[in-house]
This record gives C-alpha cells, sequence and structure tokens, in this order.
C-alpha cells in the first residue's frame, strides 16, 4: 500500500535527497523549507509519516512536533538533528517523535528507521481493517430485537457510547449479552480505533487479577523478575471491559475507585504513579446493592461505576425476540457450518418460546448449533431439540425461582432477595444432584462465582 511523507527541512540538498529515496521506495512526497509551511501541509495532505528537522527557521521543530501531535498523537514523526542538538532531540522523543536521524546520517540508516516506520503503518492498517469488521459485527443495527424495554435500553446505551469518557454499569443475568453491548458501545463511541481489553473478575484469584490490572514492578512478589504493563495500561486511550465486578476483592476495589477518580495507579511494588485515559465499563449478574450491604461491594465506586446503568432483559421476558433471535443465529451457523437449514416448525418455534432459557442467549446459541450438528438439514422440529427443552415441564418446575418458600412461616414478611436467591441456589443444585458445573449452567453465572456464592452462604 503506497503511503505519503512530508519533509520539513531548511536545507534543499536534504530535501532533494530525501525526496529521492522516499520516491523508490514507493512513497507520495510533501517538502516544506519551515515550520509554519509544514504544519500547512500536514492539515491538507495529513501524512502517514514526517521527517522533521529540529533548527528550523521561525517556528521550531520541536514546537512544530508538539502541534502535530496536538492534532494527531498517532503521527509517526521522525525528527533530524545535528549533533551539538542531541538535547533537543531527546525532548522530542518525551513528546512523542517516533525516532531520531543525527546528521551528517547514512542514507542506509535513514533507510532502516524508514522500514521500521513503514511497519507501523503496515500494522494500523491491519488493526484498522480489524476495527471495521469488528465494528461492523458488534453494530447497535445488528441486534434482534422487537422488545419494548431492550429497544429503550438500546438507544441511552447508544447516547452513551458518544460520551467516551462516561462510566457505564451493564446489569443483567449471564448469557444475555452484556460482553456484546459492551464492545458495541466502545465501536461505536470516538475511541473506536483504540484498544479494547476485556477481563472476567471472577475467572482470576484476587492476586492474579490485581497484577493483570495494574502490572507489576521486578521484586514485587515471587517470580516477578521483571517489569510488567498492565491491563490498564495498555488500554490507555481506549476501553477497559470488566465483566463481574462483584468478585473483585476490596483492595482492588480502591485502586479501581482512584483510576475512576484521577486517573492514576501504581505498579505492584511500584512508587511511581501512572497516569492512564480509559474509558471503563462494568457488567454484573449480582445485585450490587444486596453486595454493598452485605459489606461484599464498595458503595463509593458503586456510585462512580453507576453513571449510566444499563439493564439487560433475561430471555424468558423477551419472549417475541426467542424465535427472530434463534432464526439468526440459525444463519449464522448456516455461515458457519456450511449447513442449510431452512428454520423451524410451528411446535419446534413455540417450544423454544415457552422454555425458560436460564442460560439465555448463549445457551440458546449452543442448542442451535448442537441442534444444526446432529440434526439432518431442512427444518428443524421438536424431536430434533434437546430433552430439557422438549421436557420444558420438568426444567420450569426446577427453576422456578419464587414459590411458597419465599414467604416467611408467619405469612406477613417477605424474604430478602439474598435469601431468595440462595434457596434458589439451593432449589437448582438439588435438581442437579449436586453437580455445580451443571447448576452454574443453569443458574447462569460462572463456576468459579457458584463456589463463591456458597461458601458465603455456608459462612453466614
Amino acid at each position: 500500500m503506497p503511503y505519503s511523507a512530508l519533509i520539513i527541512d531548511d536545507e534543499e540538498l536534504t530535501l532533494r535527497t530525501l525526496s529521492r529515496s522516499l520516491r523508490q521506495e514507493g512513497f507520495e512526497v510533501f517538502t516544506a523549507l519551515t515550520g509554519e509551511d509544514g504544519l500547512k501541509l500536514f492539515r491538507d495532505e495529513e501524512p502517514d509519516l514526517i521527517l522533521l528537522d529540529i533548527v528550523l527557521p521561525g517556528l521550531g521543530g520541536v514546537d512544530v512536533l508538539r502541534q502535530i501531535k496536538e492534532a494527531k498523537p498517532t503521527a509517526i514523526v521522525i525528527m533530524m538533528s545535528a549533533y551539538h542538538f542531541v538535547e533537543r532531540a531527546v525532548e522530542a522523543m518525551k513528546l512523542g517523535a517516533f525516532d531520531y536521524l543525527v546528521k551528517p546520517f547514512q542514507l542506509d540508516d535513514m533507510m532502516t528507521t524508514l522500514h521500521r516506520a513503514a511497519e507501523v503503518l503496515a500494522l494500523r492498517v491491519r488493526v484498522r481493517d480489524s476495527v471495521e469488521s469488528e465494528k461492523g459485527r458488534y453494530n447497535f443495527g445488528r441486534v434482534v430485537t422487537h422488545n419494548p424495554a431492550h429497544i429503550q435500553m438500546l438507544e441511552v446505551a447508544r447516547k452513551a457510547a458518544e460520551a467516551d469518557r462516561t462510566t457505564i454499569l451493564i446489569m443483567g443475568e449471564s448469557g444475555t449479552g452484556k460482553g456484546v453491548l459492551a464492545r458495541a458501545i466502545h465501536y461505536a463511541s470516538p475511541r473506536t480505533s483504540m484498544p479494547l481489553l476485556e477481563i472476567n473478575c471472577a475467572a482470576l484469584p484476587d492476586a492474579l487479577l490485581e497484577s493483570e490490572l495494574f502490572g507489576y514492578e521486578p521484586g514485587a512478589f515471587t517470580d516477578a523478575r521483571r517489569r510488567k504493563e498492565g491491563l490498564l495500561e495498555r488500554a490507555s486511550g481506549g476501553t477497559v471491559f470488566l465483566d463481574e465486578i462483584a468478585n473483585m476483592s476490596a483492595s482492588v476495589q480502591a485502586k479501581m475507585l482512584r483510576v475512576l477518580e484521577e486517573g492514576t495507579f501504581m505498579r505492584l511494588g511500584g512508587t511511581n504513579t501512572i497516569s492512564v485515559n480509559i474509558r471503563l465499563i462494568a457488567a454484573t449478574n449480582d445485585h450490587l446493592k444486596n453486595a454493598i450491604g452485605q459489606g461484599r461491594f464498595r458503595e463509593d465506586l458503586y456510585y462512580r461505576l453507576n453513571v449510566v446503568q444499563l439493564y439487560i432483559p433475561p430471555l424468558r421476558e423477551r419472549q417475541e425476540d426467542i424465535v427472530p433471535l434463534a432464526l439468526e443465529i440459525l444463519q449464522q451457523f448456516n455461515r458457519e457450518l456450511k449447513k442449510s437449514f431452512t428454520g423451524f416448525t410451528p411446535a419446534a418455534g413455540e417450544l423454544l418460546e415457552q422454555y425458560a432459557w436460564p442460560g439465555n442467549i448463549r445457551e440458546l446459541r449452543n442448542v442451535i448449533e448442537r441442534t444444526m450438528i446432529l440434526t439432518p438439514e431442512g427444518e428443524i422440529d421438536v424431536h430434533h431439540l434437546p430433552e430439557e427443552i422438549r421436557d420444558r415441564h420438568v426444567e420450569k418446575s426446577v427453576l422456578q425461582p419464587f414459590s411458597e418458600a419465599d414467604i416467611s412461616p408467619t405469612g406477613d414478611q417477605f424474604l430478602s432477595l439474598r435469601e431468595m436467591e440462595d434457596n434458589y441456589i439451593e432449589q437448582v443444585l438439588a435438581a442437579t444432584g449436586h453437580n455445580k458445573t451443571q447448576a452454574a449452567r443453569l443458574l447462569g453465572i460462572h463456576p468459579t462465582s457458584l463456589q463463591r456464592r456458597l461458601k458465603a452462604m455456608t459462612s453466614e
């Protein structure tokens, strides 16, 4: 792919020599003798690469670099300087220059630096292509829904996406698509070309989660032999998505509060303050207000996270979406599996609508994929569906979330939501023969989250 380069230097011989070399490498070349003219060309032509002399008549090279970086932080600028201006070159590097060449430089040295810059440009093109692909995949317009509450939530999410510093809290059961919504928000935001990094807080032990988020210095703990950048540092300029945030330890919560309030943190074992510019999207399938009441979650962090709250209704509350979603998923798997299924019979569609879908959209995808793998192509009928769907009356009795047990013996006082959830977990465990993996699937939570919840229940 051809790139463009801007050379800003007050020596005409240097301009001619560099221009010839760059054109031989396939670059389109623009030249300027002054910093002022160079900035005008930079704004008009938007070159991919800038070669900039430090000493210029009028506006100096360092000031030109500063203005270029303010206008386009990702600009690749290679500084050129004589030996006695090396200190200025170092200053330029601190401002974000890609590299610097000391005059008089060998053409080979210049070409080596140029090739490195071209590699970065090529990588950016690949990243840009990947971003465009992800934007197409995680697009608000591709969400299948006819549910009024879901439609209203998506409209709020679109507006929140545009405010790229606003923190967002996504609430909803496991499998409802919280991660998909977080990606849609990122790719609809001004941060779309910057990193989106995700981490599941329930999938990592507390110490590992802390080191992954904040990084560490050598000697911070056993086996910490070298410095490691954390997730927050690598994502600076972009978005961090923290799933199952209720599982964060108290120490990590305190550090995250500082990140949100001040935009700073320190690596484990470090003493230097690191500044970051991130947009945080958090998600949970837990009731954070209950967690606050139980001392498991900081109230100040909750209010700092809960600037915009988005609630994704479970699939059982979006019955009108089940068959359209199933048809959309079927077409996706037709492409992936190279199949040609035509849809569902009315009876099969009715059965899908009547099922409780404790695992929500994730479970719906799994059911359709499994059915398409095991069933001859054509129309999917009732007998093709898994047993748990066909025997929905058994599943319904197992997964009925409210019962007489939710009311106290006196009949005039309801149990707390936490007690109801504990009762429900015990019902599901009993129904699955205390198979924790199956129970976690039916509950729609991560097995690690279930283990922690059971531990909390036994300690209460």
